[in-house]
C-alpha cells in the first residue's frame, strides 16, 4: 500500500532531508586521499548527532543480508556499485566513490547519495559520473502527477543506456516515509505509460545505478552487502528523495554540493 504524505508530512521529510544533505557534503569534503571509509562514516555520524537524527541505515538487516549492515553510510569505490561496508581502506588518487546516507527525524526519513573522484580523476569516471546525474535529473522530471512509475522508470534508463552504460537489474528506487524502504518500486529502466499512477502525496527515491562497461552484471561480495561488477568495470550511484506534489516535484535532500 502505498502511503500518500500531507503537507506538513513532507515538511518534515524535508528536513530529515537536510540532515541527509549535510551529511554527505561534510562527507564529500572530507574525503581526501589516504583518510579511511571509516572516517567518513564518522563525519556522517557527527552530523546526525548534531541533528538529533538517527540513522535508518545502522542495523538495517532486510531479508537477503546474513548480518545487520554496521554502519551510517554505504561507501562504495571504483567497481562497487551501492552497499559497501566502510572498512578502514584509505582513499588513493583517483578512486570513484558513491556515498549514500540516510537520516530519520521525527518519525520521517530521508534518503541520498552522490558520486564523486578523490584526487585527480580520469575523463570517463566524470562523464559516468555526470550521466548518473542527468539520469537522476530526468527521473526528477517524470515525477509528476498524472505520469506513471514506468515513466520515471523509462526517463532514467533512456539516459543510462543512451550514454551506453549498464543497469543492474533488480535494484533501483522506492517509496519512502516513516520507513526507509515503503511502496512502490521505482525500477531504473522501464516502459513509458506503465505501472502504478503517480499521485500528489506519493515520496520516493529514486537512484540511477549506473555501470561503465555497459554490461549489467553484478555480484554480492563476501561481505553479503557490497555489489559488485563482473567485470571489474567501474560504478556510479546518485539519488535524491523527491516529493511529487500539484506544484511538480520537490527535491527533500537538497544539497550545498548539488
Amino acid at each position: 500500500m502505498v502511503e500518500l504524505k500531507t503537507d506538513t508530512s513532507i515538511d518534515a521529510m524535508h528536513a530529515a532531508g537536510q540532515v541527509v544533505g549535510r551529511a554527505l557534503t561534510a562527507v564529500r569534503r572530507s574525503a581526501r586521499v589516504g583518510v579511511s571509509l571509516l572516517e567518513l562514516d564518522e563525519v556522517a555520524r557527527e552530523v546526525l548527532r548534531e541533528a538529533g537524527a538517527t540513522s535508518p541505515f545502522l542495523g538495517y538487516r532486510p531479508s537477503f543480508a546474513a548480518t545487520p549492515f554496521p554502519a551510517v553510510i554505504c561507501a562504495s569505490v571504483n567497481d562497487a556499485i551501492v552497499h559497501g561496508i566502510p572498512t578502514g581502506y584509505r582513499l588513493r588518487d583517483g578512486d570513484l566513490l558513491s556515498v549514500d546516507c540516510g537520516a530519520e527525524l521525527d518519525g520521517w526519513v530521508g534518503d541520498s547519495a552522490t558520486s564523486f573522484v578523490v584526487g585527480r580523476p580520469r575523463p570517463a569516471d566524470l562523464r559516468l559520473v555526470e550521466t548518473a546525474e542527468r539520469a537522476l535529473a530526468a527521473g526528477i522530471a517524470a515525477a509528476v502527477v498524472g505520469n506513471r512509475i514506468g515513466d520515471i522508470a523509462h526517463a532514467v534508463g533512456q539516459v543510462c543506456r543512451g550514454a551506453g552504460y549498464g543497469i543492474p537489474a533488480g535494484f533501483g528506487g522506492h517509496g519512502i516515509g516513516r520507513r526507509m524502504h515503503e511502496a512502490p518500486d521505482v525500477p531504473n529502466e522501464g516502459r513509458p505509460g506503465r505501472g502504478l499512477p503517480l499521485r500528489a502525496g506519493m515520496a520516493l527515491a529514486i537512484e540511477p545505478m549506473l555501470i561503465a562497461s555497459g554490461k549489467d552484471g553484478y555480484y554480492e561480495a563476501d561481505d553479503g552487502w557490497t555489489l559488485r561488477t563482473t567485470d571489474a568495470s567501474r560504478a556510479a550511484h546518485a539519488e535524491h528523495t523527491v516529493a511529487i506534489t500539484p506544484q511538480g516535484p520537490r527535491v527533500l535532500t537538497a544539497r550545498e554540493d548539488g
